[in-house]
């Protein structure tokens, strides 16, 4: 499945680094776009049947949505805690304008309703500790349902210090079932970094993480990469996990999931193989690296 993994600037176009749109290629529901911008430079978009989520990795921003113009404070990389960001509905065209530089996310989805443009404070993003041990990690939850209301996005960033695994137990999300699981495409966007406080000896560092995605039964696949940053891996379909960051190098990813149905809603099972990994997370303390700079 070596079509699932991009590895960074292969699907540039010259103005987006990152290329990937709903129906054109693998996946059919989700895309991701991410570019970066000197400033005062801008990218002008129509979202036509998709909507957008635009998200600063680094830097602010204005997005101006017809008669309405928002200012993005962003951050000073996807490791200083969560964004604003705004969501931009479909058939509608919106400029991206960097304020003093930055790497700009705009997260895609295929859409049938329209929703209002929003703008979410970073204050308002919810973030939450999941796992515990060597499985800790910290998510937020920047667009998902309760954060930003909208037709099909659901979308999130995945912070895994170094030497942890996150998106574990493996898990998978291609099937309706309702009340169960839920059929939604993923896409993962990595960025990573040098642990902090740790003497590299002059060396220069590599920052490196691992991906694994594998098929059911039915609908075989197997991808196992190693992930550096700016290197994007698509799930549309199968079980997923580990994302795991090499010790000395903390991981982040940028997720970005949609699908058909008609209920927004996140809903996951487990690999049974591992499924019982949760239990052993009882009684165990979170990773004491985190939450990572939250505002």
């Amino acid at each position: 499945m070596s079509n699932w993994f991009k590895p960074a600037g292969s699907t540039s176009d010259g103005q987006f680094d990152v290329v990937i749109k709903p129906g054109a290629g693998e996946m059919v529901h989700t895309g991701l776009l991410v570019t970066d911008l000197a400033a005062g430079q801008s990218r002008t978009l129509t979202t036509e049947g998709n909507e957008c989520i635009v998200v600063p990795l680094s830097g602010g921003a204005r997005v101006t949505v017809g008669e309405e113009s928002f200012e993005l404070t962003g951050r000073e990389d996807v490791f200083s805690g969560p964004t604003d960001v705004v969501y931009v509905p479909r058939r509608r065209e919106f400029t991206l304008t960097s304020t003093g530089g930055g790497r700009y996310a705009c997260a895609l989805a295929t859409a049938a309703r329209d929703f209002p443009v929003a703008y979410v404070p970073a204050a308002a993003v919810p973030v939450e500790l999941r796992g515990a041990g060597r499985c800790s990690r910290q998510v937020q939850n920047f667009g998902t349902p309760g954060t930003v209301e909208a037709d099909s996005i659901i979308a999130c960033e995945v912070i895994t210090p170094a030497g942890n695994w996150s998106s574990y137990p493996p898990h998978k999300h291609d099937t309706e079932r309702p009340g169960a699981e839920a059929e939604l495409e993923e896409i993962y966007y990595f960025e990573m970094r040098t642990e902090p406080g740790h003497d590299t000896g002059g060396a220069a560092p590599d920052p490196i993480g691992y991906q694994r995605v594998y098929g059911t039964a039915d609908r075989p696949a197997s991808l196992s990469e190693e992930v550096h940053g700016r290197d994007t891996v698509l799930v549309p379909h199968g079980w997923h996990g580990p994302s795991m960051a090499a010790p000395g190098y903390d991981m982040y990813y940028l997720n970005v999931m949609a699908g058909p149905g008609e209920e927004r809603v996140w809903l996951i099972c487990d690999d049974p193989a591992h499924a019982w990994v949760r239990g052993t997370w009882e009684g165990e303390d979170v990773d004491p690296r985190l939450p990572i700079h939250q505002h």
